[in-house]
């Protein structure tokens, strides 16, 4: 018995045009690297229609820096297979590559083939064209979509007699081809043994002098090409423009996806969303916020106008004020954050923590309720459930060689404009009077002032006061 689904990936690009000094397919795209998106869509496709784990195999066809490209996926897809394309002859060549290298290949009933420079591909469009595939008993199918300025793109002839096609090349239409508006996306389904059968039969003969993919669609064959209106799906990346045209087009399919799960947003068009970002519903996102890396965020929280958040989790009912940044933080449920605070890597802020205005925050633990509201620095420390932070404090964290750690209890005050010199360690229930510098430990209970004694001087102040000259 056959088993369903092997899938190609075209990755053997070596993207000149991008200027990036990396191989193509390992050209950064929001969060990860181009190739990495449509191996990502055809993993959640795969799901989508309950295949096991033995009846999909993801295939990447590498040739240029090819070892880069293998040690850049295989440390982050342990089931990714690869095969080499050895010379770039074209699109045709990579396919053969792929049944020469990888045994099993011959095995699927279907074979999926992508190519790595197309980001913004979605798992609904693979499924559509393998239901499409199915319904229609097709030998194979090619996305296609309509494009008005459609240069560089190979062309969609439909028969007129039936519902197959072919697919002309720029570089080979005429003129009268080159006015068609219908054009290939590079995204196929094909039945295995009909995609060997073509591919015996193509040859270079063409203004390439390459092996063309699109030569095994003929007219007469049990083939069509399904056409998509969301053109954006397909945006293919050969120059940094491009990247950013599909970046663009792929951060707003990933917002109305979000929408779509019942995030509001106001202004969408000012945010920017990495691909791997988790969104609870009813969590409203403000103007110009930026959610980046692994970032999760909880239902019903408020993300506030200019915020910057970086692989950090929030919990349920957060609010980041404006123009805070958030770090490889963790934030739980019904804190707030901001405005213009800073949460840097290995902060962990549990329920109901208030960090205010101008509040920097690294490496620490604050337990619940504890309150830092105004121009402070907190690192390397751990203070206990509400504790209160005065305006002004600093943890001396830094000996000029290594970090120390400031121990903080529970309903602890700590008055405006202190200091803690780390090592040190502050019990329960203590109260810390405002200016002083914390050196020695207190206990639990305790008291601490650290003033140098105020020295008034009676009708001198006409000493130090200078008075401008008219």
């Amino acid at each position: 018995m056959k088993k369903e689904l092997g899938a190609v990936i075209l990755a053997a690009g070596e993207g000149k045009r991008l200027k990036l000094n990396k191989p193509k397919p390992l050209a950064p795209c929001l969060d990860q690297c181009l190739v990495d998106f449509p191996i990502q869509e055809l993993s959640k496709f795969f799901t989508q229609i309950n295949l096991k784990a033995d009846e999909a195999q993801i295939t990447a066809v590498v040739g240029h820096r090819k070892e880069e490209v293998i040690h850049y996926l295989s440390a982050k897809y342990q089931k990714l297979t690869f095969a080499t394309q050895e010379q770039q002859l074209g699109t045709g060549d990579a396919l053969r590559a792929y049944f020469n290298s990888q045994e099993n290949a011959k095995n699927f009933q279907y074979t999926f083939i992508l190519c790595a420079d197309t980001p913004v591909v979605r798992s609904s469009v693979l499924y559509k064209m393998y239901q499409h595939a199915q319904a229609e008993k097709l030998d194979g199918v090619a996305a296609s979509f309509r494009e008005n300025q459609p240069a560089g793109y190979g062309r969609i002839l439909r028969n007129p007699s039936d519902a197959s096609f072919k697919i002309v090349e720029e570089k080979d239409a005429s003129a009268s081809e080159k006015a068609i508006t219908e054009v290939n996306s590079g995204m196929y389904l094909v039945k295995t043994q009909f995609l060997i059968e073509q591919l015996k039969k193509i040859n270079a003969q063409n203004n390439s002098n390459e092996f063309y993919l699109t030569d095994i669609f003929q007219w007469g064959e049990k083939v069509q090409a399904l056409l998509f209106n969301e053109a954006q799906y397909f945006l293919g990346v050969n120059t940094l423009k491009q990247l950013e045209h599909a970046e663009n087009a792929l951060n707003q399919v990933l917002i109305d996806e979000h929408r779509e799960n019942g995030v509001r947003f106001i202004q969408s068009a000012t945010v920017r969303i990495d691909s791997q970002v988790e969104i609870g519903a009813g969590t409203v996102i403000y103007p110009q916020v930026s959610l980046r890396g692994r970032t999760k965020i909880g239902e019903n929280c408020t993300i506030d106008q200019g915020a910057i958040i970086k692989s950090s989790e929030l919990s349920a009912q957060v609010k980041v004020h404006a123009y805070s940044v958030l770090e490889e933080a963790r934030v739980l449920s019904q804190a707030e954050v901001g405005p213009f605070a800073r949460l840097r890597p290995q902060t962990h802020l549990k329920e109901k923590v208030k960090i205010g205005n101008f509040v920097e925050i690294k490496k620490s633990v604050l337990d619940a309720g504890v309150k830092v509201s105004h121009l402070s620095y907190v690192g390397d420390a751990f203070i206990g459930e509400e504790t209160n932070i005065g305006c002004g404090f600093i943890t001396c964290n830094y000996d000029g060689a290594q970090k120390h750690v400031t121990k903080i209890g529970k309903h602890c005050f700590i008055g405006s404009d202190s200091q803690t010199v780390a090592p040190v360690e502050i019990g329960d229930d203590c109260f810390v009077a405002s200016s002083s510098t914390i050196t020695k430990n207190m206990p639990s209970g305790s008291f601490a002032i650290s003033r140098s004694p105020q020295i008034t001087k009676e009708n001198l102040a006409h000493r130090f006061i200078k008075k401008k000259k008219d």
